[in-house]
């Protein structure tokens, strides 16, 4: 007699990463910035060591690599590869810079962006792009540069020495970039809120706590998948560069201790934040229902 099948096993959730790290931009898409940074790339690696380490399918794109296809595809692939209970791991190290927000309600709102090789990522497309992985799906996000908020919230300017170079766009790079590209920019926000169904948005929030932003409903009534978001620092703030990791790489690879460190999110956070100086505070947020994602240890597939 033939053995049935056992239908009481489940498959082991799968876990897929996406690493990316620019030392440069290309000078074309940035009005001749170049933005040289040093450890970039070295964040980039050391994060998908730690995903290959738990068994992680890992795809790392290096500066040149690091473009806007390549990262959106990267996203793109994974959305359609996983499922419910399945985990997605996003990293980024580079310089944070910001457009202005077309399709927001507030004519002095900026967006925040990702300064990849080729051009920006703007946050709208982020939280969207995230918005397309199926309910279930944990997402970590884990980003190591700058992201100013509005205008009337800039980071204050600091000197590169030696050792530290702030991951910022200079704002008057910000503004040419956005004056010599503007269409593109422009057109990117308004295809994200009609696809959306929706005219007006302000996603200047696209990252933020989903329960103390209700506005983000306006891109996505229903985000199904939950996130958790560690940033470099506060949107007032600077993350650093070094010379063999970013200032908040370094500290989280300190605290993850090649897989040594015991406790859950909130925990893994608190203590990367206690190790940094006041002048950068890595910031926690979470959208959807990340609370049980929030209890688990760190980088569980």
């Amino acid at each position: 007699m033939a053995k049935k099948p056992d239908t009481t096993s489940t498959a082991r959730p799968r876990g897929i990463s996406l690493h990316i790290g620019l030392n440069s931009v290309s000078g074309a898409a940035y009005g001749g910035w170049e933005g040289p940074l040093a450890a970039c790339e070295f964040d980039a690696n050391d994060m998908a060591a730690i995903a290959k380490s738990k068994g992680m399918k890992s795809t790392v794109l290096l500066t040149k690599k690091g473009t806007r296809a390549n990262a959106l595809a990267g996203m793109r692939g994974a959305a359609k590869a996983l499922k419910a209970g399945d985990f997605f791991f996003l990293s980024y190290s580079g310089h944070g810079g910001q457009v202005p927000d077309v399709s927001g309600d507030e004519a002095d709102k900026q967006d925040e962006t990702w300064c990849l090789y080729d051009g920006q990522l703007i946050d709208d497309e982020l939280y969207f792009e995230l918005s397309k992985f199926a309910a279930g799906v944990r997402i970590l996000v884990l980003s190591d540069s700058c992201h100013s908020g509005t205008v009337t919230r800039v980071a204050p300017f600091m000197m590169a020495t030696t050792h530290q170079r702030p991951k910022l766009m200079p704002p008057s790079v910000a503004m040419r970039t956005y004056r010599e590209h503007q269409a593109f920019y422009d057109k990117l926000q308004l295809d994200i809120a009609k696809t959306a169904g929706k005219a007006a948005v302000d996603p200047d929030a696209a990252l933020a706590n989903v329960a103390a932003s209700a506005r983000l409903t306006a891109i996505v009534k229903n985000f199904k998948p939950a996130v958790l978001l560690i940033s470099g620092c506060q949107d007032n703030q600077t993350s650093m560069d070094g010379d063999h990791n970013g200032a908040f790489t370094e500290q989280l690879l300190k605290v993850w201790s090649q897989g040594t460190f015991k406790g859950n999110y909130g925990s893994f956070h608190a203590r990367i934040k206690a190790t940094m100086p006041a002048t950068q505070s890595p910031n926690l947020f979470a959208l959807g229902k990340a609370g049980t994602f929030l209890a688990q240890t760190p980088f569980t597939v």
